[in-house]
């Protein structure tokens, strides 16, 4: 016992020293905003994922890849669930390279269904260049890979904050009038202040939002928080698009494991009823 409780205690400092070391870095803990599809019984909101995707759709994908995505998933059960009609047209409207032809030509044509999401750059050399030395991340994974909360004990209660991250790095920019003089000493050429950038807090992406820079189909205010919220929801679903069905699965194993323990228990009360 002296032993186990040696090791838990060891565990623990261990845990409060990460997030203290965590902490030193100077990096900001996202931003604490709630979602529709947090929690156990959390769904995510069809109208928020068709909103995100048309942010990430005019804003993000002029610099950032979703290579584990295709346009098919747009149409699927607890996505944002757009008609077949409306991902034919969604897919139609990037051009995607295909080939060779007869000529062993390769050629651009409309998107299909069955497409990946095209990359804007050909490769990582001619994305750095568009950027000024910094490459944008892949996206399709990015909420499960950016912590926004930190701590062990933390994260398993809720979560690791994947969404909050990306939300708070969309919002969390400084204003350039607002930088004391001692950062604006620090501040590297071409970099923009973000505490809550995990490798920051100097970001090589300029503040990609403004007010009004999306039309939402639903009529929704495009303003700077609602579009974070939303792609940070769409980027949320993309990296687990079977979020609702391995809730629902959880659920009825729970309810099928309560059912076996009430029979266990009243076959062991009937088995052992006669013997004193």
């Amino acid at each position: 016992m002296t032993l186990l409780k040696t090791l838990a205690i060891a565990a623990a400092g261990l845990v409060l020293s990460l997030g203290a070391a965590q902490a030193a870095e100077g990096q900001k803990t996202a931003k604490d905003i709630s979602f529709s599809f947090e929690w156990p019984f959390g769904h995510f909101d069809r109208a928020q994922l068709q909103r995100g995707y048309k942010v990430y759709k005019e804003v993000c994908a002029n610099c950032h890849a979703m290579h584990q995505m295709s346009f098919r998933n747009l149409s699927q059960p607890g996505g944002p669930e757009f008609s077949d009609e409306q991902v034919k047209a969604l897919a139609a409207s990037f051009q995607v390279q295909d080939g060779p032809n007869n000529d062993g030509e390769m050629f651009e044509r409309p998107g299909l269904p069955s497409d990946r999401f095209p990359s804007p750059f050909p490769n990582e050399q001619a994305a750095r260049a568009a950027n000024g030395g910094a490459y944008p991340p892949d996206l399709s994974l990015i909420t499960k890979s950016r912590p926004g909360w930190y701590g062990t004990i933390n994260q398993l209660i809720n979560g690791i904050g994947g969404p909050q991250y990306v939300y708070s790095v969309l919002t969390g920019y400084t204003p350039d009038d607002q930088l004391t003089e001692e950062l604006k000493k620090e501040q590297p050429e071409g970099k923009y202040h973000n505490p809550y950038f995990a490798n920051g807090p100097w970001i090589g992406m300029a503040p990609p939002l403004s007010d009004d820079q999306v039309t939402f189909d639903d009529g929704t205010p495009s303003t700077v928080d609602q579009m974070s919220r939303d792609v940070s929801a769409f980027l949320a679903w993309a990296a687990e698009p079977k979020m609702e069905e391995r809730k629902r699965t959880g659920f009825m194993v729970l309810i099928f494991l309560g059912v076996l323990a009430l029979l266990l228990y009243l076959s062991m009360k009937k088995v052992w009823a006669k013997v004193h």
